[in-house]
């Protein structure tokens, strides 16, 4: 059937809302995190977090209000891909929403659940809310279209897996045009104390001493929202309506460590043949790593990197940059890669030093060069592992 392409991309993540701001962040390594309030175990606190000011609630003139915070920026996010791609669905077209969450509506729950004590304010949208899949369906209704509509809960790999179902249904004829990526909205206190018990994450840090990828130094990520959202369609519809190709999804693996709740397999094995199984016989230019600051994480990166490609391959991460905005990890960083292969440069990974990653080949500063291919790494809590091959389009 051909190869699976991109033709169009929206996203809406911390301090970018279109495409060249993403490409001005990317290449001049600006870091987007601010300060907020959350709790902690000394009451109030300060927490570093990725956070996107706009809150759609009307777009397009309609009135999303009552719609979880994750599905109002991924109906933003796709209409700015739709419009990217200047694609116009035709009647007799099957367009598959498949999109990915880690957390779903968990932040309005919260807060409904802090605000609302009777029956009679009890907020009528509770059920879509507790809902994961209003996400997509929500997607769905809101470009019209009335065919397959998927959501997926895998973690911080959701969106990657999004990606990799919307080839399969390409590739099968199952679809004609897939509208896929992911997203999260949860910064709250639920999810704050929860990651603190886990030390997960650092309060009344600098914006530059924590979500600081690849330092045992540093300790915790920056948690942040965001939607990246990309239109796929088979190479030969593409170039009937004379689209804009920007991209190939060349391949994509994923596994599971198979390990009880909150353990990792450290030795790295699982994710390397994740990303074995993606990259295939090819070599990335470099690799897009998902290293956010979690030293287990981070650890785990770097003996998969070490295991497939030793000091040949350039690797860097842009979490230090943007955070960590969960189930829509993957599709940022895809989009990331495209930017990079449209402009020639690899993003920096920034606020790090590399301190115990020093034999890694880790891009420091902006490096401009050519961009054939991108492996994208993504994991998630459960386990997963999702890798991808994105490719510059011939």
């Amino acid at each position: 059937m051909g190869k699976v392409v991109v033709t169009g991309f929206g996203l809406k993540i911390p301090g970018v809302l279109s495409k060249h701001q993403f490409k001005a962040v990317l290449e001049n390594g600006i870091c987007t995190h601010e300060l907020v309030q959350t709790k902690g175990k000394n009451g109030i606190h300060q927490m570093a977090a990725g956070v996107i000011i706009d809150d759609f609630q009307t777009i397009n003139g309609k009135n999303y209000k009552r719609y979880p915070r994750l599905s109002r920026i991924a109906m933003a996010a796709t209409d700015d891909a739709i419009k990217m791609a200047q694609i116009i669905f035709e009647k007799n077209q099957r367009v598959a929403v498949i999109l990915g969450t880690s957390a779903g509506g968990l932040r309005e729950l919260e807060r409904n659940s802090e605000n609302f004590k009777k029956y009679e304010t009890f907020p009528i949208e509770s059920v879509s809310l507790g809902d994961p899949h209003t996400l997509s369906s929500s997607v769905a209704t809101h470009i019209g279209v009335k065919n397959q509509s998927y959501t997926l809960t895998t973690g911080c790999a959701a969106s990657s897996d999004a990606i990799l179902l919307g080839k399969l249904l390409l590739e099968t004829g199952q679809a004609d045009v897939c509208i896929v990526g992911g997203a999260d909205a949860c910064l709250g206190d639920w999810i704050s104390l929860g990651f603190l018990k886990l030390k997960s994450i650092q309060l009344d840090e600098d914006i530059l001493n924590t979500g600081v990828p690849f330092s045992l130094k540093h300790k915790g990520f920056v948690m942040a929202e965001g939607a990246g959202i990309l239109v796929l369609e088979r190479e030969n519809d593409a170039k009937i309506r004379k689209a804009n190709i920007l991209g190939t999804i060349m391949n994509g693996y994923a596994n599971n460590d198979s390990l009880p709740m909150y353990q990792t397999d450290l030795t790295g094995q699982t994710m390397a043949k994740a990303l074995k199984g993606a990259i295939g016989n090819y070599i990335p230019s470099y690799v897009n790593s998902q290293a956010l600051g979690l030293i287990t994480n981070d650890t785990v990166e770097y003996k998969a990197h070490q295991s497939l490609f030793g000091a040949s391959v350039p690797i860097t991460s842009i979490k230090g940059m943007i955070g960590h905005p969960f189930g829509a990890s993957g599709a940022i960083q895809v989009i990331s890669a495209l930017i990079s292969m449209e402009y020639g440069f690899i993003p920096p990974t920034i606020k790090t030093n590399a301190d115990g990653y020093e034999d890694l080949p880790i891009v420091l500063e902006t490096q401009y060069q050519e961009i054939k291919h991108v492996a994208i790494t993504t994991h998630g809590n459960g386990g997963n592992n999702t890798c991808l091959l994105i490719s510059r389009y011939h």
